[in-house]
């Protein structure tokens, strides 16, 4: 039944702006919808963890964007870890894009759905704005993924 109200809350929020509570990091902020706080990821992108370059910046590009504000969240679906994922607008901004274009994310080639935002992050790159003005900058899947790997040889 709570899991039917989060789903019906989230159909409320597609079609309503929704104000911004919270900010994460760079890809994922949180919505009041109906009362209650949702966590929301940003679709189609990939910002850098905590931990790494640029993972500060991120967090505080999104949280200029949004915070604050009223969001609305297109195609919003849930990913196999139950969390909502969408298009996210604030103030009429796509935040998704606005992270890429602005070298704050990357998009997340194994779930983009966006055929025009490729296109926005190789400017970013050749503009060399946002984390493309690192050397050699690592996307937040790899980082992740070594991040385990040495977590498994050390236990």
């Amino acid at each position: 039944m709570k899991k039917l109200a989060l789903v019906f809350a989230l159909a409320c929020a597609q079609a309503h702006a929704v104000p911004v509570i919270g900010v994460s990091d760079g890809d994922t902020l949180t919505v009041l919808s109906k009362g209650r706080p949702v966590k929301v990821r940003l679709a189609n992108i990939d910002a850098p963890e905590k931990q790494q370059p640029f993972g500060a910046r991120s967090k505080q590009s999104l949280s200029e964007l949004c915070f604050g504000r009223d969001a609305t969240l297109d195609g919003a679906k849930h990913d196999r870890y139950g969390r909502t994922v969408a298009v996210v607008h604030c103030d009429a901004i796509n935040a998704n894009v606005a992270q890429v274009r602005m070298g704050m994310a990357w998009v997340y080639t194994q779930y983009n759905h966006d055929a025009a935002l490729p296109a926005v992050e190789a400017m970013a790159r050749l503009s060399r704005v946002g984390l493309w003005a690192e050397r050699s900058p690592r996307a937040p899947w790899l980082f992740r993924k070594e991040r385990k790997a040495r977590s498994a040889s050390q236990s």
